[in-house]
Formats: structure tokens, sequence, C-alpha cells
């Protein structure tokens, strides 16, 4: 079920509402091991990097 919310975005009620906060969880997570990886492996790429 969704309704309006008072800024005008779509808001999802009942069942939706765990899933969305699973979702939002497993987004922020990703986007944490995404920077995670990104410097990691930048720093691999450096040519003065150690291995």
């Amino acid at each position: 079920m969704q309704g309006k919310g008072n800024n005008g975005s779509t808001e999802v009620k009942g069942e939706e509402g765990p899933k969305v906060k699973e979702l939002h969880a497993k987004i922020g997570q990703l986007t944490m091991e995404n920077d995670f990886l990104s410097v990691a492996l930048g720093r691999i790429a450096e040519p003065g990097a150690k291995k």
C-alpha cells in the first residue's frame, strides 16, 4: 500500500517497510565495500606501491 508523504514523496507502508530497511542496509554495506576496494585497488595500481 502506498501513500503520499508530507513532502510529496511516495511512502511504502505495510509489509514493504522491513524490506526497504533491509535494502537500505545492504546498499550502505555495498557502498562501504566499494569505497574500500576502490582505495585499496588504487594503492595497488600506483607505481610505488608495496607488494
